[in-house]
């Protein structure tokens, strides 16, 4: 079982294990190793987000991988997804991201991909694990270089821009006004030149990144800001992006947000409607309402679950040939355009399907029926298999009960922050708080900090 790597790379406080800078090092010399047994000079692409701590591990882990035999370029500030689609297109044998997502600015981390651009298989993420350990074991003090940003490649970002241009040749956006939150983080690289080619009038916020307020009060994790800008601005729309960028949400010309399930309605009835949806299936997660199941089933589309997280949807679409997947927080995979989640991709594809249906978003996600739900999060000081907790079982279990199948509990950990996630959805609202807070309370009371 992997100790370092979760769902979505290694993540912690930046200057603490394991990203000290012992740690990343070790983490830059595994990974070289774990390359050069396939390639004899491997080659790594390295990006970042803005977070004050990016620069620094960006340069000691490229220490580490150049002490264990690979090479290492930059592209700089740029969403995750940029890194994978580089990796892939310009021959890099593998590409890093040093970002912490949504995280708080304190917190940062190490996404690795393939050359392939797809995140690495659970064997070769052990695999590292046990090389860093060992190198850890061994109490040696690396000869650290002083933290210098390293030199950008700026083809690199350009090649980018110029990808996700190309995905909608015909998106034009004169006459309307587009509300765009960067988040303060990767996008406000990328957003403004993207956007500008595309005309109309584009207003950005959050586009001034200053190592601190990346996710503060800001972007993705708190999409009522940019629908409230919409409303202000009397906009046409709005998008919102998280740290990385790799996702995103939006806000209708009502103000209204529209999340990740939203999406996956319209663009699968788009794709759908034009031939393009591959297996006539849609992979979720377990965390999407069920309303989004009903709402496919009127236009005779599957809807399959996957565990949450983007590598599992990934997973599952892989499995049954789906092109079409992704996540109520807004990871959206299309995969016959990108191999990972791409929140300006994303945002891209949505504008096109309003301009080409003639619909506002608002008209598009209209009998999108959502069953309420709660989610309650609960901090835990360690993770304990949750059947193993018999007050937890009995809780989840007198929830089923009573729902009867008009409703769902899902109550799992968070892949990158440690939480208990106790979500449930029923028709009634009363029924449903207090079956969340019931189960909530049982996990605090074993596993509560």
């Amino acid at each position: 079982m992997r100790k370092l790597f979760g769902t979505d790379g290694i993540r912690g406080v930046a200057g603490r294990y394991p990203l000290d800078r012992k740690t990343v090092y070790a983490i830059g010399q595994a990974v070289a190793h774990s390359l050069r047994k396939h390639r004899s000079n491997p080659s790594v692409l390295i990006g970042m987000d803005t977070r004050e701590s990016s620069t620094e591990i960006a340069a000691v882990l490229s220490h580490g991988l150049r002490q264990g035999g690979a090479e290492t370029t930059s592209a700089g500030v740029i969403p995750t997804p940029g890194v994978a689609y580089l990796a892939r297109i310009r021959g890099f044998t593998a590409g890093i991201v040093i970002s912490a997502s949504h995280n708080p600015w304190e917190d940062n981390g190490i996404k690795i991909f393939g050359g392939d651009g797809y995140k690495l298989a659970d064997a070769v993420e052990l695999a590292i694990e046990h090389e860093i350990f060992a190198s850890l074991a061994e109490n040696h003090e690396p000869d650290f270089p002083k933290a210098e940003a390293l030199e950008l490649d700026p083809s690199l970002p350009a090649a980018y821009i110029q990808f996700l241009r190309e995905q909608v040749p015909d998106l034009r956006l004169d006459g309307k006004t587009i509300v765009v939150d960067c988040a303060n983080g990767a996008a406000s690289a990328i957003a403004p030149p993207l956007l500008a080619h595309f005309g109309g009038d584009i207003l950005l916020t959050h586009v001034c990144p200053n190592g601190r307020n990346i996710n503060d009060h800001c972007g993705a994790l708190h999409p009522e800001v940019v629908a409230q800008e919409v409303l202000a601005r009397k906009a046409d729309f709005g998008m919102t992006f998280d740290g990385d960028a790799d996702r995103a949400l939006f806000a209708d010309e009502h103000g209204k947000v529209v999340n990740g399930d939203a999406v996956l309605l319209i663009a699968a009835r788009d794709l759908h409607t034009r031939g393009l949806l591959k297996a006539n299936l849609v992979v979720a997660t377990t965390m999407s309402n069920m309303g989004l199941e009903a709402a496919l089933r009127t236009d005779q589309i599957k809807m399959l679950r996957a565990p949450v997280g983007d590598k599992y949807v990934l997973e599952e679409m892989q499995k049954h040939g789906a092109v079409l997947g992704g996540e109520q927080s807004g990871h959206m995979l299309f995969l016959d355009r990108s191999t990972t989640g791409d929140g300006l991709l994303t945002a891209l594809l949505v504008l096109d399907i309003v301009q080409r249906s003639g619909e506002s978003l608002a008209a598009l996600t209209l009998d999108l029926k959502v069953f309420p739900q709660v989610i309650v999060n609960v901090r835990v000081r360690e993770k304990q298999p949750l059947e193993t907790l018999p007050n937890v079982v009995a809780a989840i279990r007198d929830a089923d009960l009573e729902l009867h199948g008009n409703g769902r509990v899902v109550v799992r950990y968070s892949g990158t922050e440690a939480l208990a996630r106790v979500m449930i959805e029923a028709e009634s609202e009363q029924i449903m708080r207090r079956h969340a807070e019931r189960i909530a309370e049982a996990i605090r009371a074993e596993l509560g900090v």
